[in-house]
This record gives structure tokens, sequence and C-alpha cells, in this order.
């Protein structure tokens, strides 16, 4: 067969969501499963997927398996509509997924995919927020068999995960896990939320949302489904916190674009070799600005 030939039209088409459907009955039945049993990684035949294992393709799964024809779709990667990852990806779905709506709004969407952060915006139970997952097992770090983890988890072992948090408090004084912080979801099976910031992690706990968290690379998929426990690891005497944002002086640190003191920031270096932080969020720093710009036009307004 030549390269002519592969690329005429009989040979592009695909059917709607790109895998076949014997594919997306598979990865819903796993997803069900995962649904019933919040916490539990349930294991999947993750199939080739047009990029790279590692660079999404389990959150690409799941959101081609559920997708419909009517979903409005937003895909964000560490809180950016443009970064290159999230084009990319939002690129593929609209065109192998024909009437699917791309937005940059999270209130408009019905999925919203994600890498790395939860949207700023408050989401509501009719949406579905899937996470790109690249080391879905909590427990990979202070143990490298897996059939010994899988058994870890059964039991609801998690000693080991204790320890290393006591190590990092002893060392350093405080945790040190900046992301991929262990949660306890339910009660019972603790997970990895994903490369997400502390800052994130409370946004799962009683959230409205269904969460899906799609690992491609190592075959697994989990989730925390609406108004489930879901509890980041602490002492105690020692309380998880997020991080805090706060200058030299003590003072909370603001969005050098929209002035918003209540997101989680960036750190940017400017030309001039100075520092300033912006929110994550692009999409919600954006609403911010235009919500500004236009309660000033409207002050304006006002006093003319």
């Amino acid at each position: 067969m030549s390269l002519a030939e592969l690329q005429s039209p009989q040979h592009r088409e695909h059917t709607f969501g790109l895998i076949d459907e014997t594919a997306k009955r598979e990865i819903r039945r796993a997803t069900l499963k995962a649904v019933c049993v919040p916490g539990y990684q349930v294991p999947f035949a993750s199939r080739e997927m047009p990029l790279a294992r590692g660079f999404g393709t389990g959150g690409l799964q799941l959101t081609l398996s559920m997708i419909g024809e009517d979903d409005t779709l937003k895909i964000i990667d560490q809180g950016s509509d443009e970064s290159v990852n999230a084009c990319n990806m939002r690129d593929l779905i609209t065109r192998v997924c024909p009437g699917v709506e791309p937005t940059f709004k999270t209130e408009d969407a019905s999925i919203v995919q994600t890498r790395h952060r939860i949207p700023e915006t408050p989401m509501r139970e009719d949406q579905t927020l899937v996470f790109q997952v690249p080391y879905p097992d909590a427990l990979v770090v202070v143990e490298a068999n897996e059939a010994r983890r899988v058994q870890m988890h059964g039991e609801a072992d998690y000693a080991r995960l204790f320890v290393k948090l006591y190590e990092d408090i002893v060392q350093y004084d405080e945790i040190t896990l900046s992301h991929r912080y262990p949660t306890r979801i339910h009660g019972h099976y603790i997970i990895d939320p994903s490369p997400i910031p502390r800052y994130d992690v409370p946004k799962l706990h009683q959230s409205k949302q269904l969460n899906l968290f799609g690992a491609g690379r190592e075959k697994k998929i989990y989730a925390v489904p609406p108004y489930t426990d879901a509890k980041p690891l602490e002492f105690q005497d020692v309380n998880f916190r997020v991080e805090d944002h706060l200058d030299d002086g003590g003072r909370r640190l603001v969005c050098c674009k929209c002035g918003a003191d209540n997101t989680f920031l960036d750190e940017l270096v400017l030309t001039d070799g100075s520092r300033a932080y912006a929110c994550s969020d692009t999409e919600y720093c954006r609403r911010m600005v235009q919500q500004a710009k236009a309660a000033s036009q409207t002050a304006r307004g006002g006093v003319s």
C-alpha cells in the first residue's frame, strides 16, 4: 500500500471518538467500577493513541470513551488553555468528535480534561473533571513491587507513607511534598491525586463534580465520585496545609494581572530579572480582568 492510498479519504475515516466501540465499552466498565469503589485503581487495556504515553493518553481515552455530540469540552494544562499540550488535545478531540464544542469557560463545559490543576471556578454536579495522570499509585515512592502494593492497598496498610511524611518533618521541619500529595478516599484507599499542587487537594473533598483519573502508561483508572470524602494524610499535631503564597514580609502575594489574592499563583521571571506572580488558571484570570474593566467603565459612565 502506498502513502497516497493511506491518505485517501476512505482511510482517513474513523469512528466517532477515534477509538472503537469495543474499547469504549471496556473503558466505561472500568470507569463504572472505579466510581463504585472510590479510590480503587481499576486496570484497563490502555490503547495506543496518537500521542506518546506520558503526555495524557489516560485522560484522553477517558474523555473519548464518554464524550458525546452534545458535550462541550474544555482542556487545560497547568491551568492554561493555551499550552501546546492543551491546544493539540483540543484540536484532536474536536477533529475526531464532530459536533463537540470546545470552550475556554469552565462554567460552560460539560467535560473538563486537565493536567496538573483543578479550575479555580467551582464545578457543578453535571460536570466531569478528567485528570491526566502520570503515576497513579501513591505507594510507589515507598514500595517498588506492584503485587506488594496491591496487597497493601487491600489491607489499607499505609504505615510506610506516614513514615515518609514523618521523616520529612524530622529532616526539614515540615512535609515537603509540593504535589502528588497522598489523599485518603472514603476512609480507605489512598490515591495519588495526580501532580496537582497541594492548594488543589482540598477541592476534591465533597466536590460536586465527578473526578476521573486516567493513567494510560500505567493502565489504571480510578475515581473520586461527587460528595465523597477526600482527606490528605496528616498527623494529629502536624496538620496538612496548602501553599500560602506569602512574601518575605508575610503579606499574601497577588496576581500581577487581575489582582486576585485567593488563587494559586505561578512565578514569572520578567525580562529585567525581577519576579512577578500571576494566576495559574488563565481563564479565571482573564475573566477577572474583564470584569474589573467592565466595572471601571460602568463607574466612569456613572460619574459622567
